[in-house]
């Protein structure tokens, strides 16, 4: 079946409603946590030579970048028509290209072209090394975008915390460029003690934090939830972490060829007031803030926060639809969304919380809602007398609906 004809009718049988596949990305210097529901036997299921199965992206249009051995598909998420028990599949990618604004709204549409963010969750045992995603102006001089992200620490994907809770944000008021310029010259002789200089902060299932391009951070071991820009660009700036070494080569990723083996460049890379900012948590923490008042949801049957709100580049909602209720919830943007517990109906479609997922295996898990489904209304159900039915929604730029 062609793809024109796949997409057509993967709108009209969700009506609006696409049903994505599970989407799994390796990291050749990540150890999963495993957290994020795949079976025991399949984290390395494409080798170890691939590295763990650590990431799960969420309504991506973007392609992963890890290296030569990277399958053409890898990091992109696809679309699939059932009918009957006959399975096709498409890639989202080709559906934004093809439908356009009768998928993403005319507004995303007409200022981007594309599908401009994707989410994943992030599910490493240990912490990763203190690194940087860059800013547009660097980023474009190896034809990519800059990456801003956000974090969120879903309660249902943590039910350990792995080896180390706890996340270096940025660096400490007063440190130097010559300091840093010092760490990064020592890349290559064991340890070069970046994290000195900066914070770790211990990280709270149920809340979040803002990460934007040019800011140094690393992540710390619970099970992440993380909308960000499309692009999968970054530079590792911490030589040893928990007695791996990183290699030399991740330091100079994404640095112009006529740039590489400057450690100025590096430093000019990094946006030294975003990471020296006295007041990083009060800029960058991020508590979840109801979407309306508490008293008029629940009398509707449901909750709603904004989890994810301090960037333009995206915004996440986490919706709880509470036992046994009905509720038709209203959006003003397309979104990617991904259950997180519980059972029962959106829309059209079953909808329901895997506890366990073979690598290749299809789900009821993750949807993407056409921004005319959105504005229309999905209508939810919670086909359970006791368990709440939880799912996170991740949006576009510049949301409408976000104004706090």
């Amino acid at each position: 079946m062609a793809t024109h004809s796949i997409l057509n009718r993967a709108m009209e049988q969700g009506r609006g409603i696409l049903r994505l596949a599970p989407t799994w990305v390796p990291r050749v210097f990540c150890v999963p946590g495993r957290r994020i529901k795949l079976h025991p036997d399949d984290y390395y299921a494409l080798g170890n030579e691939r590295g763990g199965l650590d990431e799960r992206w969420l309504a991506s249009t973007t392609p992963a970048d890890n290296g030569p051995l990277t399958a053409p598909d890898e990091g992109l998420s696809w679309v699939v028509f059932e009918d009957h028990g006959w399975i096709e599949k498409a890639l989202l990618r080709d559906a934004v290209a093809e439908l356009k604004e009768h998928l993403i709204g005319d507004r995303l549409w007409k200022t981007h072209g594309r599908w401009p963010m994707y989410s994943k969750f992030f599910d490493n045992l240990g912490p990763l090394p203190h690194h940087v995603h860059h800013r547009d102006e660097h980023a474009r001089l190896v034809g990519q975008l800059g990456k801003p992200e956000a974090y969120y620490f879903p309660p249902q994907l943590n039910n350990h915390g792995g080896d180390f809770p706890y996340t270096f944000f940025g660096l400490e008021p007063g440190t130097t460029r010559a300091q840093i310029r010092e760490c990064l010259s020592n890349f290559t002789k064991g340890d070069n003690k970046i994290t000195n200089y900066s914070r770790a902060y211990k990280l709270a299932p149920g809340t979040g934090w803002n990460v934007p391009p040019g800011v140094l951070h690393a992540p710390g071991s619970l099970c992440t939830y993380e909308p960000q820009k499309a692009s999968d660009i970054f530079a590792m700036y911490q030589s040893l972490v928990n007695n791996q070494v990183i290699p030399e080569a991740l330091l100079w990723k994404n640095t112009p060829p006529d740039r590489a083996g400057d450690v100025d460049y590096l430093l000019e890379v990094l946006d030294w007031e975003g990471n020296t900012d006295p007041q990083f948590v009060v800029s960058n923490f991020m508590q979840p803030v109801p979407v309306k008042s508490m008293p008029a949801m629940e009398s509707e049957g449901y909750r709603e926060y904004w989890i994810c709100y301090k960037s333009n580049a995206f915004s996440a909602k986490e919706l709880t639809v509470l036992p046994g209720c009905s509720v038709t919830i209203r959006d003003q943007a397309a979104y990617g969304m991904i259950m997180m517990q519980g059972h029962g109906r959106m829309g059209t479609w079953p909808v329901e919380t895997p506890a366990l997922i073979r690598y290749g295996q299809l789900t009821h898990d993750e949807f993407f809602v056409s921004e005319s489904a959105a504005l229309a209304g999905v209508l939810i159900t919670n086909n359970s007398p006791t368990d709440p039915l939880v799912m996170l929604k991740h949006y576009g730029p510049e949301n409408p609906a976000l104004c706090l």
